[in-house]
């Protein structure tokens, strides 16, 4: 079987083509939904037209890739908005695609699906507008927590004031508790990213981001880089898409404050991620 995936993230669409338990291929634009709810907590349509461009062209991309079936899946932004169920059912009516709204608690879900494929361990899935700590143990989920901050929100917030944004991610990730002590994996594109600048590619090879080990002074040096650098400066690094330039350095700050707060010494990022969860928990049964 082959299948679409469509990630409608809080930064981003995504879309992944897999067949046979093998990703074939995934492919992204940058919409920032989360920068797309007004003062009353709704999102608004008409700004929020290019996630919705993006979701169409998606879903056409896919049904063009020969796919048999498409799972769609939207996250914080959505789900936190007043008016998410009518944004997701505009997607639907749209393309004929349903989109599912995914709990915190189920985002969690799915990442630990992702990256660790069996295994025991923690991930940490910094996204848009939340972030999601998950523990296995002996192959059951013995934590889960989804808190309301991520690199758009964060950014929305601060911008580039780096003492301002410590405070404020100090304090929200009070809200996770006791994170059991584990070997921590980290998806999503703050982490992928900041694997990439660290490697100085010139070219995204996710090959070479699958595993790769983020230390904890390799992180905080590149957090203190970013906050150093202007956007023009930032949009010029090697192994940085541009469109993420305005918002990295927010993502490496709250990457910082959880490996204290955990007292993690580095991370394991994987490219495999909620992509891949959401597809492991839609078929796991079929």
């Amino acid at each position: 079987m082959k299948y679409g995936i469509i990630d409608v993230g809080s930064n981003s669409v995504r879309l992944m083509i897999s067949e046979n338990g093998v990703t074939l291929g995934k492919e992204i634009k940058t919409t920032r939904l989360a920068e797309k709810t007004n003062d009353s907590g709704e999102i608004d349509f008409s700004a929020a037209k290019n996630t919705v461009e993006a979701f169409c062209f998606f879903v056409r991309k896919a049904k063009e890739r020969g796919v048999d079936k498409v799972y769609a899946f939207a996250t914080a932004a959505v789900r936190r908005a007043k008016n998410g169920v009518a944004f997701a059912k505009l997607l639907e009516n749209e393309t004929g695609v349903p989109v599912e709204i995914v709990s915190g608690e189920l985002e969690a879900e799915i990442g630990i699906k992702g990256a660790l494929n069996g295994k025991d361990g923690g991930v940490i899935d910094i996204g848009g507008a939340s972030t999601e700590i998950a523990v296995v143990k002996n192959g059951v989920k013995i934590y889960g927590k989804s808190v309301p901050t991520g690199a758009v929100t964060l950014t929305t917030a601060c911008g580039s004031d780096e003492l301002r944004a410590k405070s404020v991610v100090c304090e929200k990730i009070k809200e996770f508790g006791v994170v059991p002590d584990c070997e921590f994996y980290c998806i999503g594109g703050t982490a992928t990213s900041l694997a990439s600048v660290s490697l100085g590619l010139k070219t995204y090879d996710p090959r070479k981001i699958q595993g790769y080990r983020l230390e904890k002074s390799a992180l905080f040096n590149l957090k203190d880089k970013l906050y150093g650098l202007s956007l023009e400066e930032k949009k010029r690094l090697s192994g940085l898409q541009p469109e993420r330039a305005d918002i990295i350095q927010s993502g490496a700050a709250i990457l910082c404050a959880i490996a204290e707060y955990v007292g993690a010494s580095g991370f394991i990022v994987s490219e495999s991620d909620n992509l891949e969860g959401y597809l492991a928990l839609k078929t796991e049964n079929l």
